[in-house]
């Protein structure tokens, strides 16, 4: 068994309130939960308008679909028009 995680940091351009902030974010996040079938969240930069960092994660029974699931949740985040990934971190966990 394998764990993949991804860590983007995220740049939101166009948001002027935290509510903007919330639609484009929770909108990124429910399409990767319902597309991927990842566990997904918000873990940083809570409250600055302009930023955002996610985490998701994928277990799988091999690391090359972890990794390809993974880099699909990275293409979902950085097609969409109001972000911008700044930093992005992968890593595999074998238990």
């Amino acid at each position: 068994m394998v764990v993949g995680v991804l860590v983007l940091e995220l740049g939101l351009m166009g948001c002027h309130s935290l509510k903007d902030k919330r639609s484009i974010l929770r909108s990124l996040v429910e399409k990767a939960r319902h597309d991927f079938h990842v566990s997904i969240a918000e873990v940083g930069d809570h409250e600055i308008w302009s930023q955002a960092v996610v985490c998701a994660s994928v277990p799988s029974t091999d690391a090359a679909h972890a990794l390809e699931v993974l880099q699909s949740v990275e293409r979902l985040f950085g097609e969409h028009h109001a972000v911008e990934i700044t930093n992005a971190f992968r890593d595999m966990w074998r238990p």
